[in-house]
Parts: C-alpha cells; structure tokens; sequence
C-alpha cells in the first residue's frame, strides 16, 4: 500500500469514526467547541503515530501471548507524556477534556491500529497510517465542532479564536470565537449530550451515502468500459 492510498483510506475509506466507527465515546463528549475538537484530534494524532511507530519495531520480538498487555504498556507511556505536557503548558485544553485525555489508553483506534495494521507492516508504514488516522480522527472531530457550536450557539472557533484581541488564535481557552449569529436562534440542543449522537449520525450517514455513491459510479464506469470492450472486440472480429 502506498502513501496515497492511505492518506485517502484515513481521511475517506477508512476513517476511523465514520467507516470504522471506533473511538466515538470522545467524539460524542467533546466536540462542543473547536478548542476541544482540535486539542483532542491533534493528541490523538501524536499518541497514535509514536505508537504505530514502536509497535511495528518491537512487533517481533513481541510474544503473541501477551502483546495486547504490551501495546497497552507503550500506549499508556504516550498518553502520559501528553498529558502532562498539555498540563504543564496548555493547562485549559488539559481542564476543558479532562478525562478523556487518559481515556485515550483505551481508545480503539489505536489498540485497534497496533492490532490490525503496525504488527504486520514496517516502520515508515506504521508512521504514515498513524499520521492519516490521526488526521482523518482529527478532521471528524473539527466537523462536528463547527457544525454544533455553529447551528447550536450560532459561534465559531470558540476558546481558539478570540475576536477581542483581534482575530487571534489563543491556547488558554478564553477566546469567545466568531459570533455568527445570536445564540438564542440557535438549536442548543446540538451543544447537549444528545446532539453529539445527533450529529455523529447524520456525519456517518453522509460520508456512508457519498462511499456508496462513488463505488456505484466506479462499478458502472468499469461494466461501461468492459461492454465497450466486448463491442470492440466484437467489431474486430466482423
């Protein structure tokens, strides 16, 4: 498998969230602003490629036996060097997600990429299905985040963007982000727990509908292009 192809299984045909449709328990749970979305995508992008990395260096000196307790060992050992750096230098992103940071311990895309993919595949493979993973978790993520921040308080970019300070990106979650319009027009139910499955459902449904759209298109370019085959073929032979 080469770079493109998994830059477009990441991001497309195998997102995690919409197509794999693991690690939705944080998706759900902190996708209220961009400050959340993007803290949470870029540490999960991190953890994944240090781990994908190891993984696949060690995976043969790794007894099958206990290699699920391992990978959860190498996986514990990232989460805390993230955690504690985003404690020691961006305290309001470590407050605002709480325990979902350690939660990544246990988060199925990486287990779940350790498991399916970094045992078998070399290092530069490993390193790159981290990054395109971690990148199409992270995309997800920031989807959900416009969508309900903007359609539930009518606000964009909320504790990443602060408009008083000129439009400037700040990482001490105070920015109050992009009021598109007043936020009692809004559909607050989107900024509740509820509106996290809402809006989940309607992001995989819409990537499911576009996968299946496109593979429609492909097999009916590809029965289009044996037929005028066969008819050339044909003609040849007359």
């Amino acid at each position: 498998m080469n770079i493109r192809d998994q830059f477009r299984e990441g991001l497309i045909t195998n997102n995690p969230i919409t197509v794999q449709q693991i690690g939705m328990c944080a998706t759900m749970a902190i996708t209220t602003s961009l400050f959340n979305g993007v803290g949470m995508g870029l540490s999960v992008l991190i953890i994944l490629t240090c781990c994908n990395v190891v993984v696949s260096a060690v995976r043969k000196i790794i007894p099958n036996e206990i290699r699920l307790a391992i990978f959860v060992v190498i996986i514990a050992s990232f989460v805390t060097i993230v955690d504690l750096l985003l404690k020691a230098y961006i305290p309001a992103l470590s407050d605002s997600l709480g325990v979902f940071i350690p939660l990544i311990v246990v988060n199925c895309i990486i287990i779940g990429r350790a498991e399916a993919f970094c045992q078998k595949n070399d290092i530069k493979a490993s390193f790159f299905d981290g990054i395109f993973q971690g990148l199409g978790y992270t995309v997800i993520l920031i989807v959900m985040c416009v969508i309900r921040e903007l359609l539930g308080s009518g606000r964009f970019g909320g504790g990443l963007i602060d408009v008083a300070k000129g439009f400037r990106f700040t990482l001490d979650g105070t920015g109050g982000g992009i009021q598109i319009f007043p936020s009692e027009f809004g559909a607050s139910i989107l900024t509740l727990p509820f509106g996290g499955f809402l809006t989940l459902g309607v992001v995989i449904a819409a990537m499911q509908y576009f996968l299946k759209k496109s593979a429609r298109e492909k097999k009916a370019a590809e029965e289009a292009a044996a037929e005028a085959a066969r008819l050339a073929a044909e003609q040849e032979e007359d």
